[in-house]
């Protein structure tokens, strides 16, 4: 069973006026913008969709081809075990 102080907490973080915590949050923005950490930030998230789409597309690929080359292993398989039974 939650104690009572835990309870006090989350109703007093729940009972902020809405107006002050976007206040801080578009005053965070504003500094975050500001900031040289900002850009750094941003360029290393395009990184790394970057990275992403390059390796889903690779494996794609990779795996396409690799499942081509199994199924006709398996067929070339399967007409050389019907023909030498014939």
């Amino acid at each position: 069973m939650p104690s009572a102080t835990a309870t006090t907490v989350v109703v007093r973080g729940q009972k902020q006026r809405e107006g002050t915590s976007v206040k801080q949050w578009f005053n965070r923005l504003k500094r975050f913008v500001k900031a040289e950490d900002g850009p750094t930030a941003v360029e290393y998230a395009v990184m790394l969709a970057l990275i992403i789409v390059v390796c889903i597309g690779t494996i794609t690929t990779l795996g396409g081809n690799t499942n081509k080359t199994f199924n006709n292993a398996a067929l070339n398989a399967a007409v050389g075990s019907s023909s030498s039974s014939s």
